[in-house]
């Protein structure tokens, strides 16, 4: 293959849903994608690496605050839910055109369930119930502090617990559990079967730098032998979980400065049982402890991986210096520069709690572990339950002109002036919603390619692009109907009756 015209890097959900749509924009694109692994993702987007999965923003009570004034904040929810209905759209219609063979290979319905415990927590959901409801996108959640019902809805959550205890959850039916390493492979096995697509896998991209015409110059070794080559693309696309920042740093675009990164690693406890796991079928989140951060909302999953049904249970957050799991001790410090020191030391200074918290989780006893998931599952037997180490999140870490630096928790592009490359850092949602995330990069990089007939290309395939889910109900219904009718999810309109 000549020089392409796209390099993307990192063989992950993000990569594998970009070059889709880049294909979908312009057929005759040439894209090359390198990634260090064996396969694709390997990493941050393999099943049992990926916290949560189906992030729909119907369980997740971090995404809706309590203000000061006692009401409910709904606007991010609000957000990350419409974008999740992108994704099922760009899925949806590869099912239809057979680029994916199967939906049953990588989603299934999963309802998603809040649980919470105490008065003021009961108080708090109901309230977030009201304010949620009030908005059509969340048409048909159910809320209940009826002990009867809950044990109807999660079994393992209620069997046991203690009659005087005060708890409250809220259900959607509507909820999927989404396999994201086997939707890449999907994505990736389409890809590979278009012209102008190549993959190469142990290749580690290993230096990005600008060429005086415009030109990206990316070097590359390939793992195996040894050997290094170089090539050129008008368009590099950093995808590469917490190896984006490394790279972004050696690009050396003024945008990138001052970026840093906070490693985080996660442990899981995980159940294989069969009589477990079928009296358990639903992703159950609670409430994080009063100054926790996001990444420690504790939750019990249903998993559904290679057809196998499991349930997770966690997260516990733990610390390394490494960016990636298969990465090196290392990472961190090398990415110390010059300008990231005071973010980097801002964000110390102003997160004295998650570094408490953090310190606390690595100390923890298997004993203390153990008993903070019979919190949420009181006759659960440890003889059921085993480790399962989960891959590293690399939080982002961004100058900021009054505080010197913040660390943020969610997904971030950052875009070269030129709009010749793209670095994605960050996390949570992020797999989710990686359409929606693809689609701005499309939106800031190929605006030529959009005019010239891609946004009706797009729009073929996503026919919510460019419209507003939020502010069009009747468009919301019809697009969740059938994208639930091609993926074999639930749809409420069936469930209860609605049009």
């Amino acid at each position: 293959m000549a020089e392409p015209e796209v390099i993307l890097v990192g063989a992950g959900i993000m990569s594998s849903t970009l070059a889709v749509c880049l294909k979908l924009l312009e057929p005759g694109l040439s894209i090359e994608l390198f990634e260090s692994l064996d396969g694709a993702a390997e990493e941050s987007s393999n099943a049992w690496n990926n916290a949560g999965t189906g992030h729909a923003a119907l369980c997740e009570l971090n995404y809706t605050p309590e203000r000061s004034d006692g009401s409910i904040e709904v606007a991010k929810a609000l957000e990350v839910n419409v974008e999740f209905d992108l994704s099922r759209q760009l899925w949806a219609s590869l099912v239809k055109t057979g680029a994916i063979a199967t939906p049953q290979s990588f989603i299934e319905p999963v309802p998603h369930m809040s649980f919470v415990r105490g008065a003021d927590n009961v108080a708090f959901l109901k309230k977030r119930y009201a304010a949620l409801t009030a908005h059509p996108c969340y048409r048909g959640m159910e809320f209940t502090d009826d002990r009867r019902t809950l044990g109807e809805w999660m079994p393992l959550v209620m069997d046991g617990r203690d009659p005087s205890e005060v708890v409250a959850a809220t259900r959607m039916v509507t909820g999927a559990d989404v396999d994201y390493g086997a939707l890449t492979r999907n994505l990736m096995t389409y890809l590979e079967g278009l012209e102008g697509f190549a993959a190469h896998y142990s290749h580690r991209v290993r230096d990005v730098a600008r060429e005086p015409g415009g030109r990206w110059r990316v070097e590359i070794e390939d793992r195996r032998s040894g050997e290094r080559r170089s090539t050129t693309a008008k368009f590099v696309f950093l995808g590469a979980g917490g190896g984006a920042l490394p790279l972004l740093q050696a690009s050396g675009i003024p945008e990138g400065r001052g970026y840093g990164g906070f490693p985080v690693s996660g442990i899981w406890l995980r159940c294989d049982d069969p009589e477990v796991s079928k009296r358990h079928h639903a992703k159950v989140y609670g409430k994080a402890s009063v100054g926790s951060p996001p990444m420690s909302v504790p939750h019990l999953d249903t998993r559904v991986v290679d057809g196998r049904h499991s349930i997770l249970f966690g997260p516990y957050a733990g610390f390394s210096t490494r960016f990636l799991r298969h990465g090196s001790l290392l990472d961190l410090f090398r990415s110390i520069r010059p300008a990231n020191i005071g973010p980097l030391l801002a964000v110390a200074r102003d997160n004295v709690d998650l570094m408490r918290y953090l310190i606390g989780q690595v100390l923890q006893s298997s004993r203390h572990r153990f008993g903070t998931l019979q919190e949420f599952y009181p006759r659960a037997n440890p003889a059921d339950w085993q480790v399962e180490v989960a891959g590293q999140r690399v939080q982002i870490i961004k100058p900021d002109p009054r505080r010197g630096g913040v660390l943020e928790f969610g997904t971030e592009l950052i875009t070269a002036a030129d709009h010749s490359l793209v670095a994605l850092l960050g996390a949570s949602p992020g797999a989710s919603t990686a359409v929606a995330i693809m689609l701005q990069v499309l939106e800031r990089c190929f605006d030529r390619e959009l005019d010239g007939g891609g946004r009706t290309r797009l729009k073929a395939m996503i026919p919510s692009y460019g419209e507003s889910l939020i502010d069009d109900p009747a468009l919301c219904a019809r697009v969740r109907a059938e994208t639930a009718a091609v993926l074999g999810l639930q749809n409420i309109g069936e469930r209860v009756g609605l049009p």
